[in-house]
């Protein structure tokens, strides 16, 4: 009877420890997809929370979640959801930019500073994207033009050749460019968004954002503006506590090591707003390359409008 009791003490213990400490939280009522990588971690502190309920998805089938239409809300591109949205492959909307560009200039050059740029060779990631033409603008409104420009599919791409090439100079992003510089001590880098505030006077564009699907947003406005809560502490976080959100994203596997996540995190920058009180600027990005877009900026009803008030 001892036994039998002490058994059933155990087992009472592990149930009240699994609620007290929110382990259950799997079954959410809502469902969530991101990214894997630097736009994940704006849903960091939401996935550690609430486990298998955000599902992390390679950057190039972002498209294909858009129109499957399974998730109630999509970290992804501010262009992507609004190109899709246009063609009528998309009824998510936006309800905030969560990311404000990552995106950074490095070589192994020593000194390297922006006008090493002038003249010569720069191997961006992404050729036809809104980051390349970004990356392109930002030099041109700063004077710099450099002699040719190449491509590479990606940012670890750039980076290995960043590594391999000391008279390279790439555009790669975070987090990668902190791992380059952990593994190489000459890599340098220049901040794309310090170059756009020179020539826009804004804190950074607008990279990725937050959507919510509309019959989700219309069915079910009370869990909506309580996830975006959740994001928005989630966000704020990666300001205000940067070793938890480190810690989560590599429990996680959004990234690898703890020391590069917290060196990384906070030049990610990960910045909750609400989509309306932004248009502006996403209209001020947008109006880089248009056809990113679908060719002219978005219109109202691609807005959720209930971000009147902030969550």
């Amino acid at each position: 009877m001892k036994t039998m009791n002490k058994v059933f003490c155990a087992v009472l213990a592990m149930i009240l420890a699994l609620g007290m400490t929110g382990i259950a939280t799997a079954d959410t009522a809502w469902t969530a997809a991101a990214p894997n990588g630097a736009p994940a971690l704006s849903l960091a502190m939401v996935m550690k929370d609430n486990p298998g309920a955000v599902t992390l998805v390679a950057a190039d089938t972002i498209a294909a979640e858009f129109s499957k239409g399974e998730s109630d809300f999509l970290i992804a591109p501010i262009n992507a959801g609004a190109k899709l949205f246009k063609a009528g492959k998309s009824t998510y909307l936006l309800a905030a930019v969560v990311t404000w560009g990552n995106l950074v200039f490095a070589s192994q050059k020593e000194g390297f500073k922006a006008e090493d740029m002038n003249g010569a060779t720069i191997t961006l990631f992404g050729e036809n994207t809104i980051n390349a033409s970004i990356a392109l603008y930002a030099l041109e409104k700063n004077g710099i033009t450099p002699d040719s420009v190449e491509y590479l599919g990606g940012a670890a791409e750039t980076q290995s050749l960043l590594l391999t090439d000391a008279d390279a100079i790439v555009m790669t992003a975070e987090p990668a460019v902190t791992a380059a510089k952990v593994k190489n001590e000459n890599v340098t880098s220049i901040a794309v968004n310090d170059l756009y505030k020179q020539a826009t006077g804004l804190d950074g564009f607008t990279q990725a954002g937050l959507f919510v699907k509309k019959a989700t947003a219309e069915e079910k406005p009370e869990m909506t503006q309580e996830f975006l809560r959740l994001a928005k502490a989630s966000c704020d976080a990666c300001e205000t506590d940067v070793t938890a959100v480190a810690e989560a994203a590599v429990a996680l596997e959004i990234l690898k090591n703890t020391k590069i996540a917290e060196a990384a995190i906070p030049n990610c920058n990960v910045r909750y707003a609400p989509a309306t009180e932004v248009r502006e600027q996403i209209e001020t990005t947008a109006g880089i390359d248009l056809k990113q877009y679908g060719g002219e900026l978005p219109a109202d009803d691609f807005y959720y409008a209930a971000n009147d008030a902030t969550p």
